[in-house]
């Protein structure tokens, strides 16, 4: 099975990029599932339904989420209709939605995603990610009732992320981070069989402050004071990601790919 993960999008231009280019870059990829982390499609800062719509007829077949899950009051409902759309495990008690969900391709092959948000340097204190991803994976054992299973670790510390993939080492076909935006380049399959990259990178346009338009951030960093809003940049955006392709026999890597195409970053594909 292929599976492609896509980073965080972010505002116009990112959803720009994915309805015009997701569904050729999935053909061009043959990838049977495709994930998105959605969670600042919205002017920066969470995502509305409208949005969510967008990303999903764009070709995306699950969205995830992040610490900004309900910046758009309408997501706190809309959620709760809508499970192609996940919020962290560890988002807080009573939040509505779920965390993971078993997906089902059209040829019968399932999928399992979830996602969790880590604590370090995160501004809220949110719930040990560790227990709340190991509930999860000793419910769903690699190879038995899921052909694959994704886990998109929301956190800011790349230590963190790294303990995660190894914690799941063997027990999950991808383990990738998001939420700082940029991409790294550390994708391999950890031992086991796990697929591994620290940080997907985003879904907008790189020529700016992890995909805000650089005006106000700079001002911030050189005076120390804030004049207006942030706003996310507007040019072309690079959708940037990784590619698993796994074994439906037991659910582990075989390879990992990172996946970078359009804008200013160079490119990168199979």
């Amino acid at each position: 099975m292929k599976i492609l993960f896509l980073g965080d999008v972010m505002g116009r231009s990112g959803r720009t990029g994915l309805t015009e280019n997701l569904k050729s870059l999935r053909e061009k990829l043959r990838a049977d599932f495709v994930v998105v982390n959605g969670e600042n499609a919205t002017s920066g800062a969470g995502l509305s339904p409208d949005h969510a719509k967008l990303i999903l007829e764009a070709g995306a077949d699950c969205i995830t989420l992040g610490d900004h899950a309900f910046d758009q009051r309408d997501m706190l409902s809309y959620i709760e209709r809508e499970p192609r759309i996940l919020r962290p495990l560890n988002f807080a008690k009573g939040a509505p939605g779920v965390g993971h969900r078993l997906y089902s391709l059209p040829d019968g092959r399932k999928v399992l995603v979830a996602q969790v948000l880590g604590q370090v340097f995160m501004k809220r204190p949110f719930d040990d990610p560790f227990g709340h991803v190991e509930r999860v994976l000793k419910a769903h054992p690699l190879g038995g009732l899921a052909q694959a299973i994704v886990l998109d670790v929301h956190a800011e510390a790349t230590s963190e992320k790294m303990a995660m993939g190894q914690f799941c080492a063997g027990r999950a076909s991808l383990v990738v981070g998001t939420h700082t935006h940029v991409p790294t380049g550390d994708a391999q399959v950890l031992d086991g069989g796990t697929g591994y990259l620290t940080d997907a990178g985003m879904c907008g346009d790189y020529n700016s402050v992890i995909g805000m338009d650089r005006v106000e951030p700079l001002r911030r960093f050189v005076t120390g004071m804030g004049k207006g809003r942030f706003q996310p940049a507007g040019g072309e955006a690079t959708l940037s990601g990784v590619l698993v392709e796994t074994s439906d026999r037991d659910g582990k890597a075989q390879s990992v790919t990172m996946i970078r195409q359009g804008g200013r970053l160079q490119a990168s594909a199979p």
